[in-house]
Order: structure tokens, then sequence, then C-alpha cells
């Protein structure tokens, strides 16, 4: 191997050419990696440009000029494909023309070898004044350090500089802390991206830049422990990211995700977003500690003048610390611990302290917390009352929850009071529904779920459930399951009994059954409602239950409630509760049609044609508009409907099909609802869409063929490949039909195809249910034969088996 005393040299010898062979030699060794390379490419760099500068300045008989790296070379923080940041920094006595063929000599070698670029060419006073208008140069002069020349020139810009910073801060650090909040605003959270950029995104490697500015103001400082660690995996996994993709970026896609983790040596593409996740939680965190910090100086700077005049004197009054909960106090705007606080003899002070910290909304100390992890004494298994009141209380305290269990968890509390907490930490989930990583996202339902607390009549299930309906994601398998087994555990070890243990059993296993069933069942199928009924058991759980469907939900993201999924679990909801009532109608009852059912119905049968009613829904977080549309029964119309939607670019968002028997002699009609929104521009007018309904009916309207038309006319973007569509039998849900469940890529056209391979398969639709979340459509039809009878199940098999075909 070539040691970088030998590369270094053999460039100086070669020129551009040696230095580029050297470059690619280093960054193909497979035994030099992170810092080690980062540096050897940093001092490899080094040389090349010194010699170029030496010879440049004899040619040019340029004196008093320095050669500086600035921002991440100055570093020596040289990714594969980084910029070189480069500053020409002179006395001012050389001519124009000199300083001209100077600069030219150092660059055009530079661009030549394809590297990218940031040069300027400067005086001291000239980059001192630069420094003082622009921020971002300022940040970057504070990383300068020499490559060539004139080392005394730098020397005095960065005592300048350094002291302009310091004399500065109180009026720069507001300005960088605003821009850091642009940026996050802009880039999101690294932690919670599924396609993070690693140097943009919050907690990202700017704000490790940032954070070392802070640093070099004197004003505050950011926790170190673990900072260089999370520093140096954000750095490793931009080099491996350069690497793989030939290119200077910064972004982790979700391709190059599998690559990037192997030649990290990780497991797999989730092992690599964990460990991301992780440092990024750290830089995050660490934000947050040193500009409360930062703010919190700025503050007693400005108050101390006018104090001092108040009071005469040279000193302030002393803070003033008001009692919160026993050991913990408020001290100016933080929670901290009392003087006589005693951690090693109060086991339940942890908890204490984040509940009294989160009612008050108030941040933590980072000094009592730390404590409180050095000094704490382990609770009881299980835990005392008084450990899991305060456990409910932190969790009940809305917003401010989220803040405080990030605190502790940061000092690694949370695991050491709920172990099973480290498997979902800084767990990533794939679903693009999802806004959160598994651990804040159970941390964000709690919050939601402190809002609801009045409507259950035991809000501590409540709270508890939310926090770990989705702990069974970090174990193998169905995590609903999973999750069942570690939730009755963690609840006895919290102090929960037996029988409030089983009961937080069932919310987790079933967390989901709610809103999968309302969106995905015939709710007016007796076997719907019994099943619900059957695993929920009783009213009292049913109704914590409804209140964590809702928060886990409102949790997930913007996609998975609306005012319509609402309204179908709530109407499941009111139906379980009849039978477990023992008041529920009589099995195979016909559901009553509303007067605008009824009337569109009896329209559709006089005239013998499809009617239909826009809608426009007025609840906040409802997407589009409410299509009811009523035909008379006959084969073909659930394609037909479906096809006329995407013709007309509607997204479908939602849909109910079912049959309405209306008395005799009037016959049956199908009634569709739907939920649908323009992809673009406005809604059509209801008429142009009656039309080319009728016309798909009597076949003049050819929508097979003018769906493959549009579809020919904008080629598939290139992108992830999702996987392949699934069609399942799902079995004993029902003793009227068949049920088959879809799930695929939400496509236009989608629906249209489904229902052409149901009517292919000479089934009649008994009843639909359209469910779409974020890239994916979840379908689900009840299906019955000529007779209208369920499917045999080899039938039923061969049904889905085309279906799936069809969607292919």
């Amino acid at each position: 191997m070539t040691s970088v005393e030998e590369t270094t040299d053999h460039t100086a010898d070669s020129g551009p050419s040696g230095y580029a062979a050297a470059r690619l030699r280093l960054l193909q060794e497979e035994s030099r990696s992170g810092p080690a390379r980062r540096s050897a490419l940093a001092a490899l760099t080094d040389t090349w440009l010194k010699a170029l500068f030496t010879a440049a300045a004899q040619e040019t008989g340029v004196r008093g000029a320095a050669l500086v790296a600035v921002g991440g070379y100055g570093r020596a923080e040289l990714s594969p494909r980084s910029d070189l940041d480069l500053l020409l920094l002179h006395d001012g006595k050389a001519g124009p023309r000199a300083l001209s063929a100077l600069a030219d000599r150092l660059w055009y070698p530079v661009w030549d070898l394809g590297l990218a670029l940031d040069h300027s060419v400067r005086t001291p006073a000239e980059a001192r004044k630069t420094a003082s208008e622009d921020l971002k140069a300022h940040l970057g002069l504070l990383d300068a350090r020499p490559v060539a020349g004139d080392v005394g020139l730098l020397a005095g810009l960065r005592t300048s500089v350094l002291a302009d910073w310091r004399n500065q801060a109180a009026k720069r650090l507001p300005e960088l802390h605003a821009l850091c909040r642009e940026r996050a605003e802009r880039a999101g959270e690294l932690r919670f991206l599924l396609e993070p950029d690693l140097k943009e995104a919050r907690g990202g490697l700017r704000d490790l830049t940032v954070l070392r500015a802070v640093a070099a103001s004197w004003l505050a400082d950011a926790p170190r422990e673990g900072l260089a660690e999370a520093g140096r995996r954000l750095l490793d996994a931009r080099d491996a990211l350069h690497l793989v993709t030939g290119r200077a970026t910064d972004r982790l896609s979700l391709q190059e995700q599998p690559q990037v983790a192997a030649r990290l040596g990780l497991l797999d593409a989730d092992a690599l977003l964990r460990e991301v996740y992780e440092a990024a939680r750290v830089v995050s965190y660490a934000g947050d500690v040193t500009w409360r910090e930062v703010g919190r100086v700025l503050r007693a700077r400005a108050s101390r003048p006018r104090l001092r005049g108040l009071l005469g004197t040279r000193g302030g009054p002393a803070v003033e610390r008001a009692p919160l909960a026993e050991g913990v106090v408020e001290s100016d705007g933080e929670a901290v611990l009392a003087l006589a606080a005693r951690p090693d003899r109060d086991p339940v002070l942890p908890l204490r302290f984040g509940a009294a910290a989160a009612q008050a909304g108030l941040p933590v100390s980072l000094h009592a917390v730390r404590r409180l992890a050095a000094q704490a004494k382990p609770l009881p298994v299980p835990w005392p009352a008084e450990a899991r009141e305060q456990l409910l209380t932190l969790l009940g305290a809305g917003e401010p929850t989220v803040a405080v269990w990030e605190a502790l968890e940061a000092e690694g509390l949370i695991t050491r009071l709920l172990p099973d907490w480290e498997r979902v930490r800084c767990r990533p989930q794939h679903n693009p529904v999802h806004t959160w990583t598994v651990d804040r996202h159970l941390v964000e339902t709690a919050v939601r779920a402190s809002e609801l607390t009045r409507r259950v009549g035991r809000p501590d299930l409540l709270l508890m459930a939310a926090l770990l309906h989705d702990i069974g994601k970090g174990w193998p398998g169905d995590h609903s399951v999973a999750g069942e087994t570690i939730a009755r555990d963690m609840a006895v070890r919290v102090g929960f009994d037996a029988q409030d243990a089983a009961v937080l059993g069932t919310l987790v296993r079933h967390h989901l059954l709610l809103v999968d069933t309302a969106t995905r069942r015939d709710l007016d199928d007796p076997a719907t409602v019994r099943s619900v009924a059957d695993a929920v058991g009783s009213i009292a759980t049913l109704e914590v239950l409804h209140a964590l469907t809702e928060a886990d939900a409102l949790a997930t993201g913007p996609a998975a409630w609306s005012a319509w999924r609402s309204s179908l679990v709530a109407d499941l909801v009111s139906r379980v509760a009849a039978l477990l009532r023992g008041t529920a109608p009589a099995a195979g009852a016909p559901e009553i049609p509303s007067t605008e059912q009824e009337r569109l119905a009896v329209e559709a049968l006089r005239t013998r044609e499809p009617v239909l009613a826009l809608h426009a829904r007025q609840e906040e977080d409802a997407v589009g508009v409410e299509l009811v549309v009523a035909v008379p029964d006959q084969p073909g119309v659930l394609p037909a409907v479906a096809g006329v939607l995407a013709l007309h670019r509607l997204t479908v968002r939602a849909a109910d099909l079912r049959s309405l028997e209306l008395p005799d002699p009037l016959g049956e009609v199908l009634v569709l609802r739907w939920r649908v929104a323009a992809e673009y521009g406005s809604l059509p007018q209801a008429a142009r869409l009656r039309t080319d309904l009728v016309r798909a009916l009597d076949g003049s309207l050819d929508v097979p063929a003018k769906l493959a038309d549009r579809e020919a006319a904008y080629p598939r973007r290139r992108g992830v490949v999702p996987p392949p569509p699934r069609v399942t039998v799902v079995a004993e849900v029902s003793a009227l039909a068949t049920v088959l469940e879809v799930r695929a890529p939400d496509a236009v056209g989608l629906l249209h195809r489904i229902g052409r391979a149901l009517e292919g398969g000479g089934v009649r639709v008994r009843s639909a249910h359209v469910s779409t979340l974020g890239a994916n459509a979840v379908d689900t039809v009840y299906v019955v034969d000529a007779d209208g009878k369920p499917l045999p199940p080899a039938a039923a098999a061969a049904l889905a088996t085309a279906v799936e075909a069809a969607l292919a």
C-alpha cells in the first residue's frame, strides 16, 4: 500500500496527472476509509495545490500571497466528490494582471481535472468586509486553513475574523439561527426523511458546522458527548454515497441506499437509515440545547444593564426557583432539579421531572437530565403506582411531551425505563403515508390521544395504548401480533393489573381493526360487525379503541385521516356498540337509504339511465368532492363509472358501491358514492360526466381505448419500481359473498381495470370499498355468482389470479 507521504510526494513531482492517479488509488483503497481517508485526501490535495501555487508564484512574480482552504476543505473533511473551497489571499501590492495570471494557473488545473471549485481572490481587508456582509462567508472563514504561501497573511485575517465573530455574536447568532430554521423548513428533519439530504436537512452536516461556529463565539457550546461520532457517521455515509453514484450529491435516495449500506458494511438499507437517523438525532438535540443556551445568554446580557441601573449595583438579583413538583423547580425558563433532590434515593424522580416539565410546558435542563441519567436509582418491577401515574402524566401533557421525551431519550433514560423501546428507536418506516420514524410516531400518537381523553372512561389505557400500539415493529412478523405480547409484558412492568394488561394487549393487537374494517369491508354484512365485536369484547374497550384509531391516524400523516374515514369508522363503531348492547338490527335487514339516495335511485329507475350529484365537502380536512351515482342494476357499472372518472382526470380517494333494493315495483339500483379530486384544474361539470357515463354503459364510448391512448401519450417516469399488485381472497369475513382484497400502486384507471376483470370473470359486484393511502390503493370487493351466492373456494382463487394478471 502507498502511504500518504509517498502519495503526496509523487503528486508534487508529477503534476495534475500524478495527482489524479494518486487520488484514484486513494479512493480505491478498501483498507482506508472514514476520517483517515478524508484527511489523506485533504493532505494529497494540499501537496498538489502547494506545488501549483509555488510554480505559479515564481512564474508570475507575485509575492505576498497565500492559498487558503475554507469550509469543508479547510476542516480537512474532503469527501470523494467534495467541492474545493479556495481563497487566494494577497496583500494588495501585486498588479491586477499578475494576480489574474496567478489565479488562472491555480483554478484551471482544478477545472481540467473535473473537480468542482468555489474560489475567490481578496485582500485581508476585502475578506473581512465580505464576512461582515455575508454570514455564510463569515462561517467559511472560521474554518480557514493555510495551504501555501504567506502564512502570516492568513494568521492576521483569522485573528480579525474571529474577533469580529465574537464581538458581533449578539447580532450574528440570531441571524444564523433564523437561517437554520429557514433551511430546516425547506429541507426537512433528516431523521424522519426516507430520502434525506445529509447536508442540508436539520440534524445534518450543515448543522454541525453551525454548532462549531456557535462554539467559536464563546457564547455557548454544544453538548459534546456523541457529537463527533455523529459527524463521522454522516460523513462516512456521504463518502459512500459519492463513491456509489460517482456524483457530488448529498441526497440519500432510496435506490442507492442498499449499495451505500453494503459499502459501509451494514446489513441493509434499514440499518443504514437507522444509523443516519441516530446521528441526526444527536446533532438535532445538540442544536436544540445550544440555541436555547444562546437565547438565555443573550436575554441575560440584554437585561443586565437595565437591572444594574434600577438596582444601583453591579450584580443582578438571584435567579428565582419556582417549585413544580417534589424535587423539581423552574429556574430561568427551564425545569431543573431542586437543590435537595436526591436521584440516588428517589427512583421515580426521572418520570416526575419529565412530567412536571411537560405539564409546565418547559424545556428540561441538560445538566439535570445528565445528572438523572448518571445517578437515578432503577425502578422496581412492577413499578410503584406513583411511577405509573407520572408516566401517564407525561404522556398526557400534549405537545410539550415531545421535547421532554426526546431529551430523556437522548440521555438513555427512556430505554432504561422501557427496555423494549430500543427496538423501535430511530426505526424507519418505508410507507410514504408515515411522517415519522416508529418511535416518534408513538410519541406523536400519545400527543394526539391526550386531546381525546375526555371521550373515554379509561384515559390511562388510551395513553398507554397510544405509546405501545406499534411497539411490535421492532420484531419479525406481524407487528400487531408481536406487539400484543410486548404490550402485555410492558403493562405488567409499569404496574397495570392483569385485567388492564389484557385490555392493552387487545388494543395493540387490534389497533388497525376499525379503520381497516370500515374502509375495506361491507358494514351491512352482519358477519363484518360480528367479527369486530368478537375481537373487541366490550363497549369500554371499543370506546378506547375508537379514540386510539383516530389518534394513530392523525399522528401518521395527513393522508391517513379525513372526515370521510372518520365517518366510516364512527358508523362501524355505532353498529358494533349496538351489537354489544344487544340492540343491533336483525341480520339481513335492508339498509334504509338516505333521502338523496332514494331520490336519485327513483330517478334512475324511472329514466333507466344513470343519475348523479356532486357535493363539495365542507370539512377542513376533506380532499375533493363527494360524487353520488345511481344506476339501474346492470352488468359493467363499476368499470364504466371508474373509467369515466379516470378519463376526466378525477383521482378516486375513496369509494363505496352497494345495491339498494327499493319497494316493488321499482326494483333494484346500484348506488356508488365516491370521494374524488381533480388531478389538476377544476372539476368537470356533472352533466358532462353523466353524458359520458351513458355512452360508456351503452358501448358508444370505448373507455379502455381512451385510457390506453392517454397512457401512451404520457410515458411512465423513471423512479423506484413499486412491488407488483396482489389480489387475495379474504376468508371468513362474510357469509353472503366472496371477498377479494386488491393491493396495488395507485394509478389512473386502476379501479376500471379491476371492474373489467371482475366482469370478465362472470361475477356480480355486491359491494366495493376503495381506500387510497399515498401511492398505494387497497380496494375490497364483495362478489357473488349469477345466483347471488358466494363463489366456491377454487373459483374464488381463480378469480383472484385473473384479477391479479389483469393488473400486472
